[in-house]
C-alpha cells in the first residue's frame, strides 16, 4: 500500500518510475458533440498528518448530516488493520486540513469518530466530522465530492487529486484486478491506473474523480515498486483461475461505489443494509 509519509521520505517514492505515459484519445469529430469535462480541483479535499483524503457525501445524503472524511484504512492514526480487522464507530479526534480549489488551507475539521475502516476486500477510512456539510459549506465555501454508485468503467479519464502534496495525477482507468495481494491483505475488484499515474507515499486516501462528472469512483492506495511478487509495497494482481501478474510500477485505488448502500438515514452506518456488501467486524 502507499506508505505513510514517514515510511515514504525515506523511501522517496512509492511508485516506480520511467513507463510512458498513457496516449491521450484523438479528439472528437466536429460534428460530434463531447461529454462535458467537470474541472478537477482541490477543493473538498484535506491533508492529513501522512496522507491524503476528502470530504464526501454519499448519493442520499443531506445537508444537515454530520459530514464525512474519506482515506484509506492504512492512513488511521491507530496503526494498519490486521486482515479480516473491520473497525466501526471507534472514538477519534482526529484532524485535517480543508483545502480550496486552489490547494489553499481554509481552515481545520475535526472528526468525531472512525465510523467504518478496514484493510480486508478494500482499503478504506469513513471518519465522521463534528462539523455538518451545511456548516463547511457556511464557513468555507467547500462543497463535498460525492460518491459515485455505480462501478466505474475501463477507459474513464480519471484524477487523482492528493491533499497533501497538492498534487493531481491524470490519467485513465486502465482495468481491474480481480484480487490485489499485498502481505497479509488481499483486496478485490481494485482499479489498475494506465502508467500515467505515477503516485507517491503521501497520495494515500486520495479521491479518484471520474474527470466528466466530477464523482468520486475510487480512493487511491498502493503501487508496485520494484517488482516484487504480492509483498509489502509489492503488490500483485491475482486473477480468477488463480494466475499472479505482477506488473511493476504500477499503481492501484480500491471502488467506493459499494459504499453508500452501507450508509443510511443522517449518515449512519447499517452493515445490514440492502445492498452493502462493504465486510463486517
Amino acid at each position: 500500500m502507499r506508505k505513510p509519509l514517514v515510511a515514504a521520505l525515506f523511501a522517496l517514492v512509492i511508485a516506480g518510475a520511467g513507463a510512458a505515459p498513457a496516449v491521450a484519445a484523438p479528439a472528437p469529430a466536429k460534428d460530434t458533440a463531447a461529454p462535458a469535462v467537470q474541472a478537477v480541483t482541490f477543493a473538498g479535499t484535506v491533508s492529513l498528518s501522512n496522507c491524503s483524503g476528502s470530504v464526501v457525501r454519499f448519493p442520499g445524503s443531506e445537508d444537515d448530516d454530520p459530514a464525512m472524511v474519506m482515506s484509506n484504512g492504512h492512513c488511521l492514526e491507530t496503526g494498519f488493520p490486521a486482515a479480516g480487522e473491520v473497525i466501526v464507530d471507534q472514538a477519534s479526534t482526529r484532524t485535517f486540513g480543508l483545502l480550496n480549489s486552489a490547494g489553499s488551507r481554509l481552515g481545520t475539521l475535526r472528526a468525531s469518530k472512525i465510523a467504518y475502516a478496514t484493510m480486508t476486500d478494500t482499503d478504506v477510512s469513513l471518519y465522521q466530522l463534528t462539523t455538518t456539510y451545511a456548516q463547511i459549506k457556511s464557513s468555507y465555501g467547500i462543497t463535498a465530492l460525492t460518491l459515485n454508485n455505480t462501478r466505474p468503467t475501463a477507459g474513464t479519464a480519471i484524477t487523482v487529486v492528493s491533499g497533501y502534496w497538492k498534487r493531481t495525477y491524470a490519467c485513465n482507468v486502465d482495468g481491474f484486478a480481480y484480487r490485489l495481494k499485498e502481505g497479509e491483505w488481499t483486496w478485490k475488484d481494485s482499479v489498475r491506473y494506465t502508467s500515467a499515474c505515477q503516485t507517491i507515499g503521501g497520495t494515500s486516501g486520495s479521491p479518484v474523480i471520474d474527470n466528466a462528472t466530477g464523482k468520486v469512483v475510487a480512493v487511491n492506495n498502493t503501487g508496485n515498486e520494484d517488482g516484487a511478487r504480492c509483498t509489502d509495497n509489492n503488490p500483485c494482481e491475482v486473477a480468477e483461475n488463480g494466475t499472479v501478474t505482477v506488473r511493476k510500477g504500477i499503481n492501484y485505488a480500491q471502488e467506493t461505489y459499494q459504499i453508500p448502500a452501507c450508509f443510511g438515514l443522517d449518515n449512519k452506518l447499517d452493515l445490514s443494509r440492502s445492498g452493502c456488501t462493504l465486510p463486517k467486524p
